[in-house]
């Protein structure tokens, strides 16, 4: 196991889109569970919300000076977006396409992943955790 991979789990989601909205997630290192992180970010859109919930993982890998990430997301557009093979064309989405983009700056290297829903239930479960205890 190398000490600086890591593999973050993220999710985001909204009730209503938008709507109150959560994030959620949970960092591996191979077999070890580093942490999970689970916020209520208020009145959101899905796509919003998957975004931050990028810009949270980003931002505790950085914390645990984690230097190669594996970001596994189940929103196909922000994967495609953050991997350059989709074009931003929402101005919302933009303001955080870049927050995210300058936050994997630092890192050696950061891939972006799709994976099912069904493969991210524990970062859905910290999204609805989240949304629960803020509306």
């Amino acid at each position: 196991m190398d000490k600086n991979k890591y593999e973050l789990y993220c999710d985001g989601g909204a009730r209503g889109n938008p709507g109150p909205a959560g994030i959620g997630v949970v960092i591996w290192q191979g077999n070890k569970l580093v942490g999970t992180y689970s916020k209520y970010i208020g009145r959101a859109t899905n796509n919003q919300a998957e975004y931050q919930a990028v810009v949270l993982a980003l931002g505790q890998a950085k914390r645990i000076k984690a230097e190669e990430l594996d970001i596994y997301v189940d929103s196909e557009l922000v994967v495609n977006q953050l991997s350059r093979k989709a074009k931003i064309k929402s101005e919302n989405l933009g303001s955080l396409f870049v927050k995210a983009w300058n936050m994997m700056i630092g890192f050696k290297r950061v891939d972006f992943h799709h994976i099912a829903r069904e493969k991210n239930k524990e970062a859905d479960k910290l999204v609805n955790k989240a949304i629960d205890s803020g509306e």
